[in-house]
């Protein structure tokens, strides 16, 4: 394990620039071969992977006084097992929950390597997915799509390294090349899991700190990036984890409720938080990219209701809808054109009214 401080943990810490009186946060970073644990308040630790192991999501970790708890578990169980490896690299203090922000594979396959005896909470609609009440994850759209080309792309890699002449490029091939063979062995082990507490709009939970307990508040708001979405917010630290969502950029809607995502976000707006937390990407501190993604949202399922209506097929939408107004927020608009998953998703929300 390493550790670098970005910061001193110095309340007398006085910076220059700052209106008197002001105190600089400062933050620890601590990385295991796996993660990269950044604390953004007492206790409160985003979490990102190094790229030594496909985790493709965040998790966010509570330390408290006795325990510790976990939120969201990655890809697969051996991206889980990665986590809970380096969680002592932070807290010698053992998990006692874990929360699901909501049940799609990158976040919630990795359920099933918390050890016996821990707590899975989420939302009632993350439990039935993920206990076969509603379809089988394994089969739909969201899981297939993302895991069915690993296997095609880990040869790419292989062959791509074997031609490579540069020594670094061919490293780097060679370690990506790893890392995917990894992940594709691993997919095969996953048993989905569904959580065993959940909550149908709110639940709070009060965590044994040094200074006296932490409120750590669950809040759905409404349909958005799935049926259940659940934010973690933390009142007295003023964090928020929004899963995907809320990310910095587009989210995946495949599986979303395009209509009433912006209203589930008015939810995360009425929240009092200086930081949020997405499920993918950096820590965030600007409350400016919820209004422009529920501007795009509104704007994505209006434009795709004008296309249906005037009989335009989905694949047809999904090549020609034009976003570009769009992409000074969202940098990732390259041109016209969707993911057909959302559009194809809208299609069918429509359809069903």
């Amino acid at each position: 394990m390493r550790t670098m401080l970005t910061g001193l943990r110095c309340l007398g810490l006085l910076i220059a620039g700052l209106a008197a009186g002001q105190i600089a946060a400062q933050e620890q970073v601590v990385e295991s071969d796996t993660h990269r644990f950044e604390e953004v308040a007492e206790g409160v630790w985003h979490v990102m992977g190094t790229g030594a192991v496909h985790t493709m999501s965040n998790a966010m970790v509570l330390v408290g006084e006795f325990d510790t708890l976990v939120v969201d578990s990655h890809v697969t169980p051996a991206a889980a097992r990665a986590l809970i490896d380096s969680i002592p690299a932070i807290t010698d203090k053992p998990v006692r929950y874990l929360v699901n922000s909501h049940y799609h594979f990158d976040h919630a396959h990795g359920n099933q390597a918390f050890p016996q005896g821990v707590e899975i909470i989420g939302h009632e609609f993350t439990r039935a997915k993920l206990n076969g009440e509603i379809g089988n994850v394994l089969e739909e759209t969201t899981f297939r799509s993302f895991s069915d080309p690993v296997p095609t792309l880990v040869a790419q890699l292989e062959e791509q390294a074997a031609n490579e002449n540069d020594p670094r490029r061919r490293a780097e091939l060679e370690e990506r090349h790893r890392v995917q063979s990894d992940y594709m062995n691993a997919i095969g082990e996953v048993a989905p899991t569904p959580p065993n507490i959940t909550l149908e709009r709110k639940m709070t939970l009060f965590q044994a700190v040094a200074e006296g307990s932490r409120e750590i508040q669950l809040h759905h708001f409404g349909r958005a990036h799935t049926g259940g979405d659940v934010l973690i917010f933390l009142p007295g630290e003023r964090v928020v984890f929004t899963g995907d969502m809320m990310l910095p950029g587009l989210a995946y809607m495949g599986d979303g409720h395009v209509d009433e995502w912006p209203a589930a976000l008015d939810g995360l707006k009425s929240l009092d938080f200086d930081i949020w937390l997405p499920g993918h990407g950096p820590v965030m501190r600007s409350r400016e990219p919820i209004d422009n993604f529920q501007a795009y949202l509104r704007d994505l399922w209006d434009t795709v209701a004008g296309m249906r209506e005037s009989g335009v097929s989905p694949g047809e939408a999904a090549a020609t809808i034009d976003m570009t107004h769009h992409a000074a927020n969202f940098p990732q608009i390259q041109g016209p054109g969707a993911d057909p998953r959302a559009i194809n998703r809208i299609y069918q929300l429509l359809d069903s009214r």
